[in-house]
């Protein structure tokens, strides 16, 4: 059986997991659900520096795979779904930076998958949308509104509007818009920054950011506070500031 998500690592600490169902447009289901969640798990086990989630076919990902439902009861939906929220939940809580690399439609699930990465980089070919409501059921309400806001994220919703990369970036939900010649090589550039970069201050930095925005300015403030403490307690920050210090010599 074909593996519904490809793991892979490199020597300097870059985990891809690649959707891996391009038959089927990579539909997330059941297998898919659970192997994110491993392969979210492995990269935080093995310490990886960056995770990237990448598609193999042309589309990133179609959404829930509603032929495998067909043959569920609800107890058995539930339960799937509830293993999507949790694969969902692995990406976000990843310690070390992820990034989506959208090259195709994402759409309902997709959009979830993308979301729930640190940002997203897509090319002109990626378009996302939620349909869930008129397909008859209810998902992706979270993520998406915390990001584009709930107006447009309910237009999205209650009429099926897909937004083109274009139209992603300036909704903020796309950080980088690339063309698909200059893509490896963008990616490239930003896995060597921040493998060079120390892994203790990123992943402070990335809790500082998650926790900050879900607080009032002053709990805001204190997270930070408490990160400035844990790194000065590590003393990573006096190498780094020793480097910086030679290269200006």
């Amino acid at each position: 059986m074909t593996e519904a998500v490809l793991w892979a690592k490199t020597e300097a600490g870059v985990v891809t997991l690649t959707l891996n169902r391009p038959e089927a447009r990579n539909a997330l289901n059941t297998a898919m659900a659970e192997a994110l969640l491993a392969g979210a798990r492995r990269a935080v086990a093995e310490e990886a520096k960056l995770v990237l989630v990448r598609a193999n076919g042309p589309v990133f990902c179609a959404g829930a795979d509603l032929k495998e439902r067909k043959g569920m009861d609800e107890d058995q939906v539930r339960a799937r779904r509830l293993k999507g929220f949790v694969a969902y939940d692995a990406l976000e809580r990843l310690t070390m930076p992820s990034i989506a690399v959208v090259e195709g439609a994402a759409v309902g699930s997709g959009g979830e998958i993308a979301a729930a990465c640190d940002f997203i980089i897509a090319t002109p070919a990626a378009s996302f949308r939620t349909p869930e409501a008129l397909w008859g059921t209810v998902g992706a309400t979270q993520r998406l509104p915390r990001i584009i806001g709930k107006r447009l994220a309910k237009d999205m919703m209650f009429t099926g509007r897909s937004l083109s990369a274009a139209e992603a970036v300036q909704a903020g939900l796309v950080s980088r818009l690339v063309e698909v010649d200059a893509l490896e090589e963008t990616l490239a550039e930003i896995a060597r920054v921040i493998a060079a970069a120390p892994a203790s201050a990123l992943r402070q930095a990335k809790r500082c950011i998650d926790e900050g925005v879900e607080r009032d300015p002053r709990g805001a403030l204190a997270t930070e506070l408490m990160a400035i403490e844990e790194n000065l307690a590590e003393g990573a920050w006096r190498r780094t500031m020793a480097s910086f210090g030679k290269a200006a010599e």
